[in-house]
C-alpha cells in the first residue's frame, strides 16, 4: 500500500509507448504515475532545487543523476514537454527555447564558428534572414541565399567553409515544399549540417528527421502551443548533436517558464485534433479563393496547380491552415480594404493559433523595406496571408466572401 505522504512516483513504471500521433500528442514524455498522483504534469514553479547533503550533489554531479539543479539549466516540467516534442519528431532529444528565434539563434551559436558559412534558401523568415545577415556576419559567419528548392544552386552554393544548409518547409509565406529526402541527401553527401524549419506543418505534416535531416525547428508558438497565449520553441535531432545546444541555452539563458512549460504540453495534447482542423479549413479556403474571381492567384500545397503539389502529396499528412492568395488588380491600399473588411479573423502576425488570423505581409513584416527589397524577397503590395483558425470553414468563406464585395 502507498503511503498518504509519498509524492513521486515510483520510477520502475515505464512509460506509455504508441506511435498514433494522437496517442502520442497526449502521453508521449509523460510518466504513468506522476508527483502527487496527479493526471496532468504539474508545474515546477522553483527557480532553485535543494540536496539533501554534499553526497548528494558529489552523485548528481559525477552520476549525471536525472534531476535539476537550477532553473536555467531546466525544470522537470520542461524534461516532460521536451521529451514529448521529441517522440512527436521521431527525435532522439529536444531542447525547448523561450521562443522560435531563440531557438533558432541558440542553435546556430552552438555549432558555428569565425569563417563558417550557412545556405539558406531565400524564402524564409525575416528575422532568421536577419540575424545572419547583420549578426552572424559580425562573428566572421558567411551567409548565402538561394533560389528557394534550386537543389542545384544550393549545392553549388556549398564550399569546404560551409557548416549549415537550412530551409523552411513549407516556407513563409511563399508556401513552397522542399522536397526533404533530396535535401537531407545533399547534406550528407557534402557533410554539412542540415535544418529544417517545419513550424508550418508540424510533426503531424511532415517529419524531416525521417527524411534524414539532423535538425527539425518549431516556432511552439504556433501549431504546437495551439491557442494564441504562449512563445516557445524547440529543436529536435540527436542526443549528440543537442547536447552543446542545450550547455549553451543554459549560458545564454533562454529558458522558457514552468508555466510556459505547462501551457505547451497542454496545448500539444490536441495538436493532432487541431491539425486535422486546420488542414480541412485551409485546403477548403484555399479552393474557394481559387475560384474567386476578386482573386489572381492562390498559393496552397493542397491545390493541384500549385508548383510543389507533387511532392506536398508524396510527403505531407495535410497541408496546414496557411493559405497566401494576391488579389487582382489591386494596390496596397485596395488589398488592405479587404483585409479591413473581414469580421472573423484578426488582423496580426502569427498563426497556427484556434483563432484565424489575417495580415497582409507587405505591411505588417515589410513595410520598411524598399519596393527593391521587397520585390527581390517576392513580396508584392496585393498579397494576402490567411491563417485558418478552427472556426467553421463555411463560416470563413462566407465572411471572405462578404469582405469582396464590401470592398469593392
Amino acid at each position: 500500500m502507498v503511503e498518504p505522504t509519498t509524492i513521486m512516483p515510483d520510477p520502475s513504471i515505464k512509460k506509455v509507448s504508441a506511435s498514433g500521433p494522437s496517442t502520442l500528442s497526449v502521453h508521449a514524455g509523460e510518466a504513468r504515475v506522476k508527483p502527487g498522483f496527479s493526471i496532468t504534469d504539474p508545474i515546477f514553479a522553483a527557480s532553485t532545487y535543494t540536496f539533501p547533503d554534499t553526497q548528494a550533489i558529489v552523485d548528481f554531479l559525477e552520476q549525471g543523476e536525472p534531476r535539476e539543479e537550477y532553473g536555467r539549466y531546466g525544470n522537470p516540467g520542461e524534461r516532460v514537454v521536451e521529451e514529448k516534442l521529441a517522440a512527436l519528431d521521431s527525435g532522439e532529444a529536444s531542447v525547448l527555447f523561450a521562443s522560435g528565434m531563440a531557438a533558432f539563434v541558440g542553435l546556430l551559436m552552438a555549432h558555428v564558428n569565425a569563417g563558417d558559412e550557412i545556405v539558406f534558401f531565400d524564402e524564409c523568415y525575416h528575422r532568421s534572414r536577419e540575424f545572419c545577415r547583420r549578426h552572424l556576419s559580425r562573428f566572421g559567419v558567411g551567409f548565402r541565399e538561394v533560389r528557394t528548392c534550386d537543389y542545384d544552386a544550393m549545392e553549388a552554393a556549398i564550399t569546404p567553409k560551409t557548416k549549415f544548409i537550412i530551409s523552411e518547409s513549407p516556407t513563409n509565406p511563399h508556401l513552397s515544399v522542399v522536397d526533404v529526402d533530396r535535401f537531407a541527401e545533399i547534406g550528407r553527401r557534402n557533410g554539412v549540417l542540415t535544418l529544417i524549419d517545419a513550424t508550418l506543418c508540424t510533426p503531424y505534416n511532415l517529419k524531416p528527421l525521417e527524411a534524414g535531416v539532423d535538425f527539425v525547428l518549431h516556432s511552439a508558438t504556433k501549431y504546437l502551443g495551439g491557442h494564441n497565449d504562449l512563445l516557445a520553441g524547440v529543436v529536435t535531432g540527436s542526443a549528440e548533436l543537442l547536447d552543446p545546444v542545450r550547455n549553451l541555452r543554459g549560458i545564454m539563458g533562454g529558458v522558457n517558464s514552468p508555466h510556459n512549460a505547462y501551457l505547451l504540453e497542454r496545448g500539444l495534447k490536441t495538436l493532432a485534433l487541431r491539425m486535422e482542423r486546420h488542414n480541412a479549413n485551409g485546403q477548403a479556403v484555399a479552393e474557394f479563393l481559387a475560384g474567386h474571381p476578386r482573386v489572381e492567384r492562390v498559393l496552397y500545397p493542397g491545390l493541384p496547380d500549385h508548383p510543389f503539389h507533387a511532392i506536398a502529396k508524396q510527403t505531407m499528412r495535410g497541408f496546414g491552415g496557411l493559405v497566401t492568395f494576391f488579389l487582382r488588380d489591386a494596390d496596397w491600399q485596395q488589398t488592405a480594404a479587404v483585409i479591413d473588411a473581414v469580421q472573423i479573423p484578426r488582423i496580426g502576425p502569427s498563426l497556427g493559433g484556434v483563432e484565424s488570423l489575417i495580415e497582409q505581409p507587405m505591411v505588417m513584416s515589410y513595410w520598411n523595406y524598399t519596393p527593391e527589397e521587397r520585390a527581390e524577397f517576392r513580396i508584392a503590395d496585393n498579397m494576402v496571408r490567411m491563417a485558418c483558425g478552427i472556426e467553421d470553414a463555411d463560416d470563413l468563406i462566407a465572411d471572405l466572401s462578404a469582405a469582396f464585395e464590401v470592398s469593392e
